[in-house]
């Protein structure tokens, strides 16, 4: 089975720096993209960053020059460090990865938990 477990989330100042992390786990045959959303109260959710498995990323505008994303791939795991948070910042943020997992033929997509960003005063 496969598992997605982040953790790095808590409560900052408008202004400070959280650094977010999700291992991938379980019977896995290949990774593909990797990321990151989030969705505050009362609102969907949306794309924070992605990166693939050769290291193209891609970012919401609304959190570019930022954050960065970032992946190890010998350890199935995946980065967010989050720079200059402001409180609309704050969400709940979900790891995500399409990738294939053995004895299946096809990618699929997998989600974590979610972990809690809080930027406040």
């Amino acid at each position: 089975q496969v598992q997605l477990v982040e953790s790095g989330g808590g409560l900052v100042q408008p202004g400070g720096s959280l650094r977010l992390s999700c291992a991938a786990s379980g019977l896995i045959a290949s990774i593909r993209t990797m990321g990151w959303y989030r969705q505050a109260p009362g609102k969907q959710r949306e794309l924070v960053a992605t990166i693939t498995s050769g290291g193209s990323t891609n970012y919401a505008d609304s959190v570019k020059g930022r954050f960065t994303i970032a992946r190890d791939n010998d350890k199935s795991t995946v980065y967010l460090q989050m720079n200059s948070l402001k409180p609309e910042d704050t969400a709940v943020y979900y790891c995500t990865s399409t990738l294939v997992a053995w004895g299946m033929g096809e990618a699929d997509d997998y989600w974590g938990q979610g972990t809690q960003v809080t930027v406040s005063s």
